[in-house]
Parts: structure tokens; sequence; C-alpha cells
């Protein structure tokens, strides 16, 4: 080895020891951000906005006219390409597999529609009004007897999901039990643009933006202080609203637990070569091999570069066809529930889900004409403005827990973890589970929830 290049290779052991001491002992900090708690976001500049603080009841409650036209549309499908020969869905939504869903759509669920909005319609409904935006939200309170504590919970959703994620865990979480002493009062909104819930009017409304109205709400129901739980967008959200309110979240838990912070990457890599020192060896594929991960991560992503840089393009492409909206958004349910279900014909929609809970979340985006505004989103949080706040630099000391199912898009050791959330208490794993874990496995998060509460409660 010459000169120079026993220079090169001492610099490159001096820059690894660096990083390696930098990430043991912690990553660099910077200041919390300062937001303004009531700025205004709906149309135009908002100088004759007077905040209407009313909680108003809501029933979601559409015409038959609303219906028949979709019955029309589906009625008037497309001539489909059918899949290539031995292909499941590797290469999207297998078209067999989405006449079948189209043509119960446009018979059966339809054909008890009223039924299906009366199941929609089960939990109490609300709409306020926070900073300029209508927001829209389910409200569930226990039935509670004894010395037995209520709880508040706010539940958060993201995307391609809704509120229609939460149906199934709802009861669960609001009734009580011989086993704990306290109770859950479940507050679960549609996130802005997402449902019911009115869309920004500006740019700039990213998911520190969205937390601030979310903790706006919680004070407009009634809570200061209270839980979180959130998966996808709804973990982003609750990760901010545990860094920049730190006195008031009791407890966060989530089913898809990260950190953007500096040294995270090279812990990751680090832990690559010696996965046994810093996970337990049943779980290392849950993380490794990192290649493995990556290759997943790049197979699914390529809706979030179209809707971070062109989400009104894709949105009204969206909006013209339920079809298409459908094939985009289910085909999710997929593969984000375990990937290897890639290679079924079936694309294993129906293994956990049923046609009716699949349906029911696209007639949310559908009847709303949501879609656009739901992904805007993934434009305002890639802006070097949002990412320039730096939340994920600053610790939070809020407790908080992990759930991690085996088949979740983002996974990420819990030394990479204690960097952000230093009051980590509990990560356990899952054998088996995906992306949508509260409406695939609503009993395992329950019980992971409670868990964690406990703890906290205790």
């Amino acid at each position: 080895m010459g000169v120079l290049g026993k220079i090169f290779f001492a610099g490159i052991i001096a820059a690894v020891a660096y990083f390696a001491t930098r990430c043991y002992h912690g990553c660099g900090e910077t200041k919390l951000p300062v937001f303004d708690m009531n700025k205004y976001w709906g149309p135009s500049d908002g100088k004759a906005y007077k905040e209407d603080t009313a909680i108003r009841p809501f029933k979601i409650q559409y015409s038959d006219e609303v219906i028949n036209k979709l019955k029309a549309r589906l009625n008037d499908p497309p001539t489909f390409v059918p899949p290539l020969e031995e292909v499941g869905f590797e290469y999207g939504f297998n078209t067999n597999k989405l006449q079948d869903i189209l043509k119960y759509w446009r018979t059966t669920y339809l054909g008890k529609w009223n039924e299906r909005q009366d199941y929609l319609n089960k939990f109490p409904q609300f709409k306020t009004q926070i900073q300029g935006l209508d927001i829209h939200f389910i409200h569930v309170k226990p039935r509670v007897s004894g010395n037995v504590k209520v709880l508040p919970l706010l539940l958060l959703h993201g995307w391609p999901g809704s509120v229609r994620e939460f149906y199934e865990i709802i009861p669960k979480l609001t009734t009580q039990s011989a086993d704990k002493n306290f109770v859950f009062e479940v507050i679960a909104p549609s996130l802005p643009g997402y449902g019911w819930s009115q869309g920004s009017s500006k740019k700039d409304f990213g998911p520190s933006e969205i937390a601030i109205v979310m903790k706006n709400l919680m004070k407009r129901v009634g809570y200061e202080k209270f839980y979180i739980q959130g998966g996808d967008w709804g973990a982003l959200i609750g990760n901010i609203l545990a860094t920049v309110f730190q006195d008031d979240i009791l407890g966060f838990h989530s089913n898809m637990c990260g950190s953007n912070r500096p040294c995270g990457m090279v812990k990751s890599f680090i832990a690559s070569f010696f996965p046994s020192y810093f996970v337990d060896e049943k779980f290392i594929d849950f993380y490794f091999p990192m290649k493995q991960r990556f290759i997943q991560i790049i197979e699914e992503s390529g809706y979030m570069h179209i809707q971070a840089t062109k989400p009104d393009t894709i949105g009204t492409v969206l909006s013209d066809t339920p079809i298409g909206l459908a094939a985009y958004i289910i085909e999710k349910f997929s593969t984000w529930t375990n990937p290897a279900y890639r290679k079924l014909n079936d694309g294993g929609l129906e293994k956990y889900f049923t046609k009716d809970a699949l349906l029911d979340n696209i007639m949310i985006y559908y009847l709303t004409n949501s879609i656009t505004t739901s992904v805007r989103i993934y434009s305002e949080a890639f802006t070097f403005r949002h990412l320039g706040l730096g939340v994920d630099n600053i610790p939070t000391n809020v407790p908080v827990a992990c759930a991690k199912f085996k088949y979740e898009l983002l996974q990420q050791i819990d030394w990479v973890l204690k960097d952000k959330f230093t009051n980590l208490i509990q990560s356990n794993h899952f054998s088996d589970g995906g992306h949508f874990a509260a409406m695939q496995l609503p009993h395992v998060l329950y019980e992971d929830i409670v868990e964690f509460v406990k703890k906290i409660e205790k």
C-alpha cells in the first residue's frame, strides 16, 4: 500500500471512529422551533375570520343520487389489460382481482349502502372549526362504573388510510375490563385534507402544522394532557406532538416508530455488521440484511416520489375515476401488509381484510373527494422548510412504546430510536402484521397499548 493509500485508509478509520463516538454519545441537537398556535389555514386572507368554537354533531349522509352516479360509473369500466402470465401483484394491482372487487362494489356493496353508511355512523362524530379549517373527528366516551380512570387517547391515522382503520379497535379501547383500572376516551380525527376534514388552502401546511391543529383539537374537547397512538403519518405527527409539547403528552404509542436523526443511518450501518450485539437473534430479520430492506423500500415507494413532487397531478387523475382510486389505494393493503403477497394472484387482500372494510375506506376518499388534499402532505413534508425545523434532532422524554410488526415498511433498532425517544419504555416485536395494524390485528395492537399504559399509570 502506497503512502496515499495509507493516508486514505487512516482517514476512513478516523471518520468511522468519529461517527461511532458521536453516535455512542448521541447526536447533535437543535432548538425547539416556535409555532404559531393560531395561524389561519383557510381560504383568502382570513382578516374577517372569527373562529366558531362550537362542536357540532356530524353524520355521514349521502343521497341516492350520489350513490346511483357512482353505480353508473362502475357499470362502465374500461377494457382491462390482462395481467402477465404467472404474475400476481408484482406489476401492481392484478386486473383479474380488480374486476372481482369492482363487481362486488357495484352490486353487493352499493346494494347495501344504507347498511354500510349506518356502520360508518356507529360512533359519535363531530366537526369543529380550528385555525380556519373544519375538522371532523370521532369521539367515543366510555361508560364506566366503580373506581375506573378515564384516559384521553388521540388516535392518528395516515395515508392511504382513514378513521375507518380504527373501527375494530375503538370498541376494545373504550370498554371497561377487569384486568385494568382504566379505560380510554377516544378522539380519532380525520387528518386535515382527509375524509370530512377540510384541507389547507395555503402551502407550508405540513406534519408540524397538522400537529398544532391536533393539539388545538384536544384542547377544544377539554384535554390539555393526553395519550397518543399513531402509525404512518400519525406516527410522525405524534412524534412532533411528543417533542413540542413534552409536558402535555402522557405517553406516545406508535406502530411505526422512526427517527431521522443524523446518526441513525450510521448506527444502523454499524449494527448491520454485528446485528446480534444490538438485536435479539429472534428479531434480526426485522431489520437486516439492510440490502433486502432497502430493496423493499425502493419497490414500494414509487408513489411517494409522485406525491411529494406532483400531488395535484396524481390527485386529479384519481379524482376522475373511482376505479383508478380503488386500484391505487387498495393495492397498498396487499404488499404493505406482507411483501410476500405480491406473488399472489389475489394479493392476499382478504386474508385479513374484508371487501366491505377495504371499500369503506375507498368510499371515504371518493365521497369526500379528498385524494388530492390527502396526498399534499407528502409535498409539504419533504420541503427544505419543514425538514429544516429539525424536530427529529430534539430528544423527547415522553414515555414511548414501539409496537414492531414484522412486515411494517420501516423498522429501526432501539439503539437508533433511543437517541430520539430517551424514555423508550416498551419495544415489542410481533411475528405477523404489517402497515395497517389497527385494522389487521386490532386485538394485538390493543393489548400492546394497554401494556404500555399500565406501566405509566402504575
